[in-house]
């Protein structure tokens, strides 16, 4: 869920292309996430409490804690945190995890969480590599739009169908999970 919820900052942020790039090896030991935007950015002097939990933009609530939660979860597994952020050009956050750290969250129902977001977000070009020491696969929004020929990715059968391509992907480049 650290992910959905990194990337639903992007879209709160106005973006129109997301970027997640997962480079997973096990002869690295690394599990490594990034996640670019094209959205309206951070200002430096936001920038420099973005991991304080009582930051945030948001106005329904006072806390954001997906941030300070992944930069101690990263810290504790051996890993750490860059965020990087341009007013009006976007946002960039760089996060790993030490692949084989026994504190080291699962990752959960990744080809689940990668469609539910894509479906909840049509009208944003969400773009999802994902390297393996075996393998690349990527899920480009445009082009599953195009195989679908205006069929809706909310609609059940085509929710179903993707997932179960995602994960079919995932599974033959060797992910972690």
């Amino acid at each position: 869920m650290h992910v959905y919820d990194l990337m639903e900052n992007s879209t709160a942020a106005n973006a129109t292309e997301v970027r997640l790039t997962v480079r997973d090896s096990k002869k690295d030991n690394v599990y490594a996430f990034t996640i670019e935007d094209n959205g309206k950015g951070m200002s430096p002097e936001f920038m420099a409490k973005v991991t304080d939990p009582y930051t945030t933009s948001r106005t329904t609530r006072k806390v954001g804690l997906g941030l300070p939660l992944i930069k101690m979860n990263t810290t504790h597994c051996g890993g750490g945190m860059k965020l990087q952020s341009e007013l009006g050009k976007g946002t960039r956050l760089d996060f790993w995890f030490q692949l084989d750290n026994i504190d080291r969250p699962p990752m959960g129902d990744l080809s689940g969480t990668i469609v539910m977001l894509c479906a909840a977000h049509q009208d944003i070009h969400i773009i999802y590599t994902h390297t393996t020491d075996s393998g690349e696969f990527t899920f480009d929004t445009e082009e599953i739009k195009e195989a679908l020929d205006g069929m809706d990715m909310n609609d059940v059968k085509v929710f179903k169908w993707l997932k179960e391509m995602v994960q079919e992907n995932l599974e033959e480049i060797g992910y972690s999970d």
